[in-house]
C-alpha cells in the first residue's frame, strides 16, 4: 500500500506496471475514513447516493448542492486516497459553461481532485473545457445510469457488434479529450479488455469482467447495506444489514426491559444523593 497521497500519475503508473487500482464509494467522513485506512487507491463520492443516502428511486434527481454537502464530509475522512466528485444529472449538460462551474465546485467548495461524468462522444467538448480549466476528468460509458431510460433500462451494454464499436470509439474520444480514466459499466469482459489494452489511461470496471485495470463498487452493495436490490455483478463481502436490524432489536429489547443502561453503563457519584439533597433544599 502506498502510504502517500495518491495522485493522478499513480494511477498511470499502477496501470503500467499491473497493479490494479482499487476504487470504492463512500457519502460521509466516518467511511471514508475507514476507506482511508483501510488503503483504497481511490473513494468517489457517487451520485449513488441519491439511492443508498437519500432514498431517491434513481440517481436522476441528486443535486450539485447535494453532491457538494457529501463531498465536503468525505474530504474530512480521506487523507491517502485521491477523491473524485460524481457530476449529477444536468450538472454538465446545459452547457460547458455550467459544466465547468459545476466541476470547479467539486474542486473548490469540496475539495475533490478530479470529477467523474457520464457519457461518450456527446460530452467530450465539455471534457476538453474542464480539463483546460485544470479540473480532472474520470469518464463513464457502457451502461450510463442518469440516461439508463436511453439504453433499455439497467442492461449490459456491447454486445452486439455496433453498440461493441460504439463503446470503444467512445473510449478512445474521452481519452483523446483528455480524461485521466474511464469507467466502464456492465459490459462485456471480452470487450473491456480490448479497450483497457487500447488505451493509455486506465480503465475502471464495475461489472465489465477481469480486464480492466481497476474495479469500483458501491460501499453499501459490498458491505451488504443496500437490500432494496444487489446488482448481479456485486460481490457482497458481508451482510451488514441483517446484523445492524439483530443489534438494534436487541437494544430495543433491553431498553424496552429496562436492563439498559446496567451499572456498567452508568456513571456514580463520590457523594451520597441524600447530602445533595439536602443542599437544594436548604
Amino acid at each position: 500500500m502506498k502510504d502517500t497521497k495518491m495522485t493522478l500519475p499513480d494511477l498511470f503508473a499502477m496501470k503500467n506496471s499491473g497493479e490494479k487500482i482499487a476504487m470504492l464509494t463512500a457519502y460521509d467522513a466516518s467511511f471514508a475514513r475507514v476507506l482511508d485506512a483501510a488503503g483504497i487507491d481511490v473513494i468517489l463520492v457517487g451520485d449513488s447516493l441519491g439511492m443508498v443516502v437519500l432514498g431517491y428511486e434513481s440517481t436522476v434527481p441528486v443535486t450539485m448542492d447535494e453532491m457538494v454537502h457529501h463531498a465536503r464530509a468525505v474530504r474530512h475522512g480521506v487523507k491517502r486516497a485521491l477523491l473524485v466528485g460524481d457530476m449529477p444529472f444536468l450538472s454538465y449538460q446545459v452547457s460547458v459553461e455550467e459544466a465547468v462551474r459545476n466541476g470547479g465546485r467539486f474542486l473548490k467548495e469540496a475539495g475533490c481532485e478530479a470529477v467523474k461524468l457520464e457519457g461518450g462522444i456527446e460530452v467530450c467538448e465539455t471534457v476538453r473545457a474542464l480539463v483546460r480549466a485544470g479540473i480532472p476528468v474520470m469518464g463513464h460509458i457502457g451502461l450510463t445510469p442518469q440516461t439508463a431510460c436511453q439504453l433499455g433500462g439497467y442492461k449490459v451494454q456491447g454486445r452486439d457488434i455496433d453498440s461493441a464499436r460504439r463503446i470503444i470509439r467512445e473510449a478512445r474520444e474521452l481519452e483523446r479529450a483528455g480524461a485521466f480514466a474511464v469507467v466502464l459499466e456492465c459490459i462485456p469482459d471480452q470487450l473491456a479488455g480490448v479497450i483497457s489494452r487500447e488505451l493509455a489511461i486506465p480503465t475502471i470496471g464495475i461489472g465489465a469482467g477481469s480486464h480492466c485495470d481497476g474495479q469500483v463498487l458501491v460501499i453499501h452493495d459490498l458491505l451488504g447495506l443496500f437490500e432494496k436490490y444487489v446488482p448481479s455483478f456485486v460481490k457482497v463481502y458481508v451482510k451488514l444489514a441483517p446484523q445492524i436490524k439483530e443489534a438494534v432489536s436487541s437494544y430495543i429489547a433491553e431498553v424496552k426491559s429496562g436492563s439498559f443502561p446496567d451499572s456498567a453503563h452508568s456513571f456514580t457519584m463520590d457523594m451520597a444523593i441524600e447530602d445533595i439533597l439536602g443542599d437544594v433544599e436548604s
